[in-house]
């Protein structure tokens, strides 16, 4: 086969390739990535909050012993998983991972309801800039969560159409999990962290 032959096969490899959607796979799958890189940056600054959120709160309510310690073990269990990129292509531990994540949100949300009843932890100014970076963290995930939720969709549906879903199976680009139904309403509106103002304090 001379050279000119070759090209020509190189040509009608690469123009096959796209009109399959080879390209557009490698795009939606960037984004995927990107996505959820930004989805774990997140849920790490959350759990650096946690620390030094429980030993504010301790100095006020060390009574609470139930809710701090609910707090520290699911940051542990959050922090025994490996959040790697591949997590993305491994549905079990993704679920897992969804999981943990989840049980933190719910123990972290209780130990915030019992701050309401310190006053003076509410006019701690150590405790109200904690605040603002966790509300504002809250933010940030649920902002991130959603965006991978889009760029997993667009992906999914991408290796699951025909004719794209013939050249995702012969490169090995299955669908990815995504984050799931029941956890919709609290990406869509995340909590709201309001614990008043100094001057609520008698």
């Amino acid at each position: 086969m001379g050279n000119r032959s070759r090209l020509i096969l190189v040509v009608l490899a690469g123009v096959l390739l796209v009109g399959c959607g080879y390209n557009k796979i490698q795009s939606q799958d960037e984004r995927v990535k990107s996505a959820w890189s930004e989805v774990l940056n997140q849920y790490q600054r959350r759990a650096d909050l946690i620390p030094n959120l429980v030993n504010t709160v301790k100095g006020y309510a060390n009574q609470e012993r139930q809710v701090l310690v609910a707090v520290t073990e699911a940051r542990a269990k959050v922090g025994s998983i490996q959040a790697t990129p591949a997590l993305v292509d491994d549905p079990v531990a993704f679920k897992k991972f969804e999981a943990a994540q989840g049980e933190l949100t719910s123990a972290l949300s209780r130990l915030l309801v019992v701050t309401e009843n310190y006053p003076q932890l509410k006019s701690n100014q150590n405790f109200l800039d904690l605040q603002a970076e966790v509300e504002g963290t809250e933010n940030r995930i649920a902002v991130a969560r959603h965006r991978y939720i889009q760029a997993v969709q667009a992906y999914n549906t991408t290796v699951r159409s025909f004719p794209e879903n013939l050249t995702a199976k012969a490169f090995g680009y299955k669908p990815r999990p995504n984050f799931s139904v029941e956890n919709e309403a609290s990406i869509a509106k995340p909590p709201t962290v309001d614990f008043g103002s100094a001057a609520s304090t008698p």
